[in-house]
């Protein structure tokens, strides 16, 4: 069994555990789609990939979409979504006296799970704009749990001054894809270049921070 597999195994509650076969589609599914997009992918290198008959993956699903639908959509809510509230909790949690050191651990934190998930984290970005269903299940079991949460300690650093007094979800937004922008040209679209990891966390920080707190604006 690969580390994926065992992963995976660890996750799922006794009464809906998955038989070896369906635990090999699955990761099969999750390193083909990230590695190839969906569009690119047949059920046939999918069967091939976890050592099984073509037929066992229709015996369970009808097209490729249901695929999709029914395998990689039911890791992300279950498996991977569990693992963002649960890891970014672990910052969260934490009582940041200044916005800087929070910021800081955010980045840190979401570069440490996209390293460990990159896969998956791959076919969140390749598929959720071509997919309604996922697009609402990425909404609802991540985005919106993460907001609320997000929300009260934007809320925090506006009582007290450094934060300027902009809607939370701005906030949220502006922050957010700075930090992922970031790491998915780090990680994603230019790995190989030569990066200053620490040197570009600490720019990172400082667009932010500057913008949040209106340092220097008019």
């Amino acid at each position: 069994m690969t580390d994926r597999e065992m992963r995976i195994d660890e996750l799922i509650d006794e009464e809906e555990a998955l038989t070896d076969k369906q635990k090999k589609i699955i990761v099969s599914a999750i390193e083909s789609f990230a590695e190839k997009g969906y569009s690119a992918t047949s059920t046939s290198e999918i069967a091939k990939k976890a050592g099984v008959a073509e037929g066992t993956i229709f015996r369970h699903y009808k097209t490729k979409k249901d695929l999709l639908l029914a395998i990689v959509a039911p890791v992300m809510a279950k498996f991977v979504a569990p693992f963002i509230i649960k890891d970014l909790n672990k910052v969260l949690d934490q009582d940041f006296e200044h916005l800087e050191d929070f910021l800081k651990a955010i980045l840190e934190n979401r570069r440490d799970f996209l390293v460990k998930n990159l896969p998956i984290v791959k076919i969140l970005l390749q598929e959720i704009p071509f997919h309604p269903e996922l697009k609402d299940l990425f909404k609802d079991h991540i985005a919106l749990k993460v907001y609320e949460r997000f929300e009260k300690i934007v809320e925090h650093y506006k009582a007290n001054g450094q934060i300027i007094d902009i809607p939370a979800y701005s906030v949220f937004r502006l922050s957010l894809s700075t930090i992922f922008g970031y790491l998915i040209a780090r990680y994603m679209i230019l790995p190989e270049a030569d990066w200053d990891d620490e040197a570009e966390t600490e720019r990172t920080v400082q667009f932010i921070l500057h913008g949040l707190s209106g340092l220097n604006s008019k």
